[in-house]
């Protein structure tokens, strides 16, 4: 049969770095499983479809790709199965006119939804969208095309397991509850489990994409380091943060690919794609000391001439002076570490299994091999009081000093499917209005945030957002002067080393833009 795959437009507030204007490697996964069990797909990638497309989506958004109505205009008359993506929870309150208009315009075609959103609150998702036929759970190459065969075959999609399903015996949608929806309204078929022969799985159908757009473009969700290919080279993370939908969406199981099919992958992508860069999408790339020192030999062993990089972020605990060298040497350049607070007392609570001691060592290894370390950082969580989030700018200092060359200091949101936004909603914290997911869109600090922290107002975080770039770049500077001139070349040169210099670099694009409309002729 054929099946219609539908990625919406990216919706980014105005101002913020666009890093998601890549190619859609899950819904590239998802293709490659259906053709590879005999299905016929046609995949529509709207960002991808006009990638110079931005348009004003009012409320200070912007919208990258194409509009609603052609979306729309372009699924298949003859598809028997259109599945629709929805990976950002901060897009759902934009996107939910499109979902409508997709279910509106395909009422005799089955309309399966998933990815991480709709995995982390699918009956509140279905409550808002009331022609949605369905929502797949977790990892979704097997549950897709187990939904396609039933179909196909006219048997009852009851027995394909990872699947929400609405009752057929309910006429009218029930008031909106997402504590009332989940057993009067809806069902859930048995849980699926993960994925375990995940060297089985169908690469992705990249010709599915244009993904010569993406490459020419260089398009990166990490640092711009030439044509660009998104990969995973794992699947799931072993740890359980509860500011993180990880658990929900994945488990808590990590498995590793076989490095060999991996590194077979990166050179079809090289002769295929001519691809200077691989961009690893994993959770958590690097848990075990053995499989990474194996990948960075089998890439030195076939003299693969790539660079690669981290940007979702990894652990430290096996990157050390042993891994280190070999990371840099088979092309390593950039990676993420995400201590998240620099409290001892807050990372307990939040579950975040990091020894910072251990930490820093890591980092003083990497910068030694001149390999470009980011932190990711998180204030106001709903524990947190100044004296924690005291302790966490101190911490920005200390990694700066053993050699952190970038930093993202975010401020909390709790995201849906996170163990603490299940303990906010049943506080009454979080109610499922418009008013929730906007604040979701607004990622960036010009925006007045929403403080769930019961001790720290939203004034004050933003006031220690700002102190925590300006504390960390300053001494970064401070303690490697040379930086500066480094900072200063690539920004000339246009060969950024980091996401603060791609950020700077826009920074500096926009003023001269603004000044060069807005100057008087002579």
């Amino acid at each position: 049969m054929k099946v219609c795959l539908i990625r919406p437009p990216t919706i980014v507030p105005v101002g913020v770095f666009v890093g998601s204007l890549t190619p859609p490697i899950g819904l590239a996964y998802l293709a490659g499983s259906l053709r590879n069990a005999g299905h016929e797909v046609h995949l529509i990638d709207s960002v991808g479809l006009a990638l110079d497309e931005k348009q004003n989506f009012g409320n200070g958004l912007l919208r990258y790709g194409l509009d609603f109505k052609e979306i729309c205009d372009l699924i298949p008359k003859d598809a028997g199965l259109i599945g629709i993506s929805g990976m950002f929870s901060s897009d759902w309150n934009a996107l939910k006119p499109l979902y409508q208009m997709i279910c509106k315009a395909s009422k005799s075609t089955f309309v399966l939804a998933g990815g991480e959103h709709f995995t982390a609150a699918p009956e509140v998702s279905m409550d808002y969208l009331p022609l949605l036929d369905g929502i797949a759970l977790g990892e979704g190459e097997e549950t897709i095309v187990e939904v396609a065969n039933a179909i196909s075959s006219e048997k009852s999609l009851e027995t394909v397991q990872g699947l929400v399903l609405r009752k057929k015996d309910l006429n009218e949608p029930l008031p909106l509850s997402y504590f009332n929806s989940k057993n009067k309204k809806y069902i859930r078929t048995i849980p699926r489990k993960r994925i375990r022969g995940v060297d089985e799985i169908s690469w992705p159908a990249w010709d599915q994409i244009p993904v010569e757009d993406y490459l020419t473009r260089e398009l990166s969700y990490g640092v711009n380091r030439g044509r660009s290919m998104p990969m995973l080279a794992s699947r799931g993370c072993p740890y359980s943060c509860t500011f993180c939908s990880n658990p929900q969406m994945w488990g808590t199981r990590w498995v590793a690919r076989d490095v060999k099919d991996v590194v077979n992958e990166i050179e079809f992508y090289i002769k295929t794609y001519n691809i200077t860069n691989i961009d690893f999408y994993d959770l958590t790339a690097i848990v075990k000391k053995k499989w990474i020192i194996d990948f960075c030999k089998e890439l030195l062993k076939r003299k693969i001439d790539i660079t690669w990089q981290l940007p979702s972020g990894t652990r430290s605990e096996a990157i050390d002076e042993d891994v280190c060298p070999l990371l840099y040497a088979s092309g390593c350049r950039n990676m993420n570490y995400a201590p998240e607070s620099g409290s001892k007392e807050v990372l307990k609570k939040i579950k975040k299994k990091v020894k910072l001691k251990s930490l820093c060592k890591s980092l003083v290894a990497a910068n030694k091999a001149s390999i470009n370390i980011k932190m990711n950082i998180i204030i106001g969580l709903p524990m947190e009081n100044h004296l924690d989030i005291w302790k966490t700018l101190w911490s920005l200092i200390i990694y700066s000093f053993y050699g952190a060359y970038d930093v993202s200091i975010g401020i909390f949101a709790p995201y849906p499917g996170s163990e603490l936004y299940d303990e906010l909603v049943k506080k009454n914290r979080i109610t499922h209005d418009d008013n929730y997911w906007d604040k979701l869109s607004y990622v960036d600090i010009t925006k007045n945030p929403e403080s769930y922290c019961n001790k720290v107002s939203a004034k004050w975080l933003i006031f220690y957002n700002w102190l925590g770039f300006l504390l960390f770049y300053s001494s970064n500077y401070l303690f490697r002067p040379k930086r500066i001139i480094n900072t200063l070349s690539n920004l000339k040169s246009g060969k950024h080393e980091s996401r603060g210099e791609m950020a700077l670099s826009q920074i500096i694009s926009r003023l001269r833009l603004y000044y060069n409309t807005n100057r008087k002729p002579s």
